[in-house]
């Protein structure tokens, strides 16, 4: 059985779907299964990885609701190892439409419960907000992991995240847990960055990740061009970064 990881932060702008689209991309590329899940209504993780929303006929907003299989969304084969669920700006809507829906913070992982077996990582990219849709991510996941851009606010967003998975724990999903913490964005000409990356470890008994993901102008162009870093430029620092916390990411499952 594989591990489902949700990528999550309240806070927008911490590059949450740059670490779901080349984490997945960096595990898919050392030979693990993976399933990428788009379920940030932006869909920017769909396009990130090369697929056109536009011809995309079932969504996971369709999943969602029933009006189609997981079969039938399911993009296999996006990146060797790698398949994708996609997702557009219609999963704004699966909010409301989802309401009198019964066990509704479920439904994610009632579908997952079917394919779990066929992937090493289930990857979600969960929208920047604490909504039916996240909670539905929280549900469905084993653990949490969490970007932090290396900036001012970086720890209270980071104690609004804790605070979410520690009420989804208690209510509805008792064994998730903090996959752990990465630092995004990271500028060495900066005294900013090293006083966030020292502020946090200082504040936190969690987990946090050896790998620090700079700032990075290759990394920032690879989604214009439909490609994860790896593929993109894949002698990058950018890259590099994304394969080293990839292998973090292996080994700690297999610590588990």
């Amino acid at each position: 059985m594989g591990r489902t990881i949700a990528i999550a932060n309240q806070k927008g702008g911490v590059g949450k779907t740059t670490t779901a689209i080349n984490l997945s991309a960096c595990l898919a590329e050392a030979g693990q299964r993976v399933l990428t899940i788009d379920f940030d209504p932006q869909g920017n993780a769909t396009t990130g990885l090369g697929l056109e929303k536009e011809q995309i006929e079932d969504t996971v907003y369709e999943l969602l609701l029933g009006d189609c299989t997981l079969e039938d969304c399911l993009m296999r084969d996006v990146q060797e190892n790698l398949d994708v669920l996609p997702s557009d700006s219609n999963l704004a809507g699966a909010e409301i439409e989802l309401l009198d829906v019964e066990n509704k913070e479920s439904v994610l992982n009632g579908y997952l419960e079917t394919i779990r077996d066929q992937y090493d990582f289930i990857i979600i990219d969960c929208p920047p907000s604490l909504s039916l849709l996240t909670i539905n991510a929280l549900v469905a996941a084993d653990t949490v992991l969490v970007p932090i851009q290396c900036e001012y606010y970086a720890l209270e967003g980071l104690s609004q995240v804790l605070r979410t998975i520690g009420l989804v724990r208690k209510k509805m999903n008792p064994s998730l847990e903090l996959e752990g913490v990465v630092f995004t964005m990271y500028d060495a000409r900066t005294n900013l960055s090293l006083q966030v990356v020292e502020n946090v470890k200082q504040n936190l008994n969690e987990r946090i990740y050896k790998t620090i993901i700079p700032r990075n102008v290759r990394l920032a162009e690879a989604p214009s061009h439909g490609m994860p870093i790896n593929l993109y430029d894949s002698r990058s620092t950018g890259a590099e970064s994304y394969r080293l916390l990839a292998a973090e990411v292996i080994s700690r499952g297999e610590e588990l």
